[in-house]
């Protein structure tokens, strides 16, 4: 698997956790739109051009492994994402927002690449 379908891979699953994410917190105040979910995405979809920038496409990793990449790529989009998120907030993240944004992307970041390790014996 090339670096760019990776890519592809960890945004479809950031685009998720996002979904997720508005789904699980869709209220009157928050519903459930295309934007709403887009401003969602960003942030952490941020942390994830961050990680491949900085750290996988220059020291050319395997992508679609789980160690290193995966776990850069999931630690670049949580931390990343949920900076971003208290930024646009104005307060630090509730500390059990802060555990299900890191379990939940860790599922899905993580989580491909554990299927394509196993596809791929």
């Amino acid at each position: 698997m090339n670096r760019w379908m990776s890519l592809l891979c960890d945004s479809i699953a950031i685009g998720l956790f996002a979904l997720f994410a508005r789904i699980a917190h869709q209220s009157a105040d928050m519903p459930l739109t295309v934007q709403g979910w887009f401003f969602t995405w960003l942030p952490f979809l941020a942390g994830v051009f961050i990680a491949y920038l900085v750290v996988i496409l220059p020291a050319k990793l395997p992508s679609e492994r789980i160690r290193p990449a995966g776990l850069i790529v999931w630690a670049l989009a949580v931390v990343v994402g949920l900076i971003i998120w208290g930024f646009n907030n104005g307060e630090v993240p509730h500390w059990s927002f802060m555990i299900v944004a890191t379990t939940a992307s860790a599922i899905l970041l993580l989580g491909w690449r554990a299927l394509v390790k196993v596809t791929m014996r």
